[in-house]
């Protein structure tokens, strides 16, 4: 009897807390509410599975800015590139809401930890002298790469491989070697194992962050977030050459904010993620590209060798800033934007007016997230980019051949026609570092390497829906490649 009447409790407070959750409407001021047709759950497993899908349908169903329900959560999107202003710079209102994710995924609490005197220490080694140091290390290290047994054959022999591994391999391990050991302490079998590790943790990160693992990927995702640590952790320790690497400067600046040193390994594996998860992925897109599209690897190969026979890359694109690579430059464009597909959330921390930019004002609720999803729009916008889901390699070249920036909506002139890096205080710090790193892996490839499809008539793999918010998307599937060596590097 007292069971029954137990479960029965249970059972009108479960009704009672679904109830609770269902029962928000929308007021006049607001934007369009959506909950969805579950309880609580509305559609959260929408957004997991195919985010890009999901918010594209919502557009079309409620305009550019509505509010929905997911897990809990209600989540305001703004799909309107003309008011993101008023988000990004909004930091009275609307405050970052990374921290929940960061503690999932990489079991790090950030919440003391001073990020402005973060964010001023990455800008200064990002940019100016500390970034040319940055890249001509970074060359180097891909130079000794390419030039590995691994890699290099005989002059006439062609060798198989898959071009996203290719990528991904090559710029992850320079990238290390140039940030977190620059006197090349960890060995070759050290630093392959700590890809094999990272490229399975980077697999299953975005169910990581969504608490959407398994039970068998749990173990596995955990165990190999350990196994990460610890390797970082001797990299850490064996760092005490008379000549600082980015990785043991970062340290310094953890122990001076009082952090621990479990708390320091954590974060290194943060570090580790956010500056080489994207540059092999773009390298990919981009090859892959052009080994598909003959006409637009035409036309970076004239390029490269008009800068060759003018000695302006003699060091390595792009180390000579003069050497000026327009099409180069607008081929990467064009994939970023094809593939970078970045989600920037806010908390609102009180309730707040925001005005859009064609007048319209809507409150926006304490305790609400706020997000803008630029993959969707601008990027992928077809009143803004013309067949968006085709690759262009000339979209970003006006007739003359100079860089286009004038993009348009309608009659308004966009501040914001492609966000591959964010924007605002969203923007990626190092983004000039994964730009040059890209610019010169591709540059040593070209013009070091005979690299073609295996099938000619391969066509590019679609992309993993589910990194979408987590940065580059990654290929479902890959490109077989073969290649063989032009010349001795």
């Amino acid at each position: 009897m007292w069971t029954l009447l137990l479960a029965l409790a249970s059972v009108l407070l479960l009704i009672r807390f679904l109830l609770i959750f269902a029962s928000r409407t929308r007021s006049n001021d607001e934007p369009p509410l959506d909950k969805g047709l579950i309880p609580w759950l509305g559609y959260a497993l929408e957004f997991r599975k195919d985010a890009a899908k999901f918010l594209s349908e919502m557009k079309k169903k409620h305009g550019d800015i509505f509010t929905v329900r997911a897990a809990g959560h209600y989540i305001t999107v703004l799909l309107d590139p003309n008011s993101y202003d008023e988000i990004l710079n909004n930091s009275d209102s609307l405050v970052y809401s990374g921290q929940k994710v960061t503690e999932k995924v990489f079991s790090l609490d950030l919440t003391s930890h001073n990020r402005a005197e973060e964010k001023r220490w990455m800008q200064q080694r990002f940019h100016g002298e500390n970034l040319d140091d940055l890249s001509r290390s970074m060359y180097k290290n891909l130079q000794v790469l390419l030039r590995s047994a691994e890699i290099v054959q005989k002059m006439t022999e062609w060798k198989q491989d898959q071009l996203f591994n290719f990528c991904y391999s090559l710029l992850f391990k320079a990238g290390y070697l140039t940030l977190f050991d620059k006197e090349h302490n960890g060995s070759s079998v050290d630093l392959a194992a700590i890809y094999k590790e990272f490229r399975t943790f980077d697999g299953l990160l975005a169910k990581m962050a969504r608490s959407s693992l398994k039970s068998g990927e749990k173990q596995v995702a955990f165990s190999v977030r350990k196994r990460l640590w610890d390797l970082l952790s001797q990299t850490m320790q064996n760092g005490s050459g008379s000549s600082h690497s980015w990785q043991q400067d970062y340290r310094q600046l953890l122990e001076e904010n009082g952090m621990d040193k479990e708390a320091q390994r954590r974060a290194m594996l943060l570090q580790l993620w956010v500056t080489q998860c994207n540059a092999g992925p773009a390298a990919f897109w981009l090859l892959g590209f052009l080994l598909t599209h003959p006409e637009a690897m035409r036309a970076v190969r004239r390029e490269i060798d008009d800068l060759l026979q003018q000695g302006g890359a003699s060091q390595g694109l792009p180390l000579d800033k003069k050497a000026e690579t327009p099409v180069f430059d607008s081929v990467l464009s064009e994939t970023l934007r094809l593939t970078a597909a970045v989600l920037i959330s806010r908390e609102v921390k009180q309730d707040t007016m925001l005005e859009l930019a064609d007048g319209r004002k809507y409150r926006l609720r304490r305790g609400d997230r706020v997000c803008l999803f630029p993959y969707l729009s601008p990027q992928m916008d077809p009143s803004i980019h013309d067949e968006p889901e085709v690759f262009k390699f000339d979209r970003f070249l006006n007739a003359d051949g100079t860089k286009k920036t004038d993009f348009f909506q309608g009659k308004s002139r966009l501040k914001y026609y492609t966000m591959p890096w964010g924007a605002g205080t969203n923007i990626c710090v190092g983004r000039d570092f994964a730009i040059s790193a890209i610019k010169q892996f591709v540059f040593m490839v070209l013009t070091c390497f005979d690299m073609e499809l295996s099938d000619p008539d391969s066509s590019m793999p679609p992309s993993n829906t589910i990194r979408c918010g987590f940065g580059m998307l990654q290929p479902e599937g890959d490109l077989n490649i073969r290649y063989k060596r032009k010349a001795l590097l």
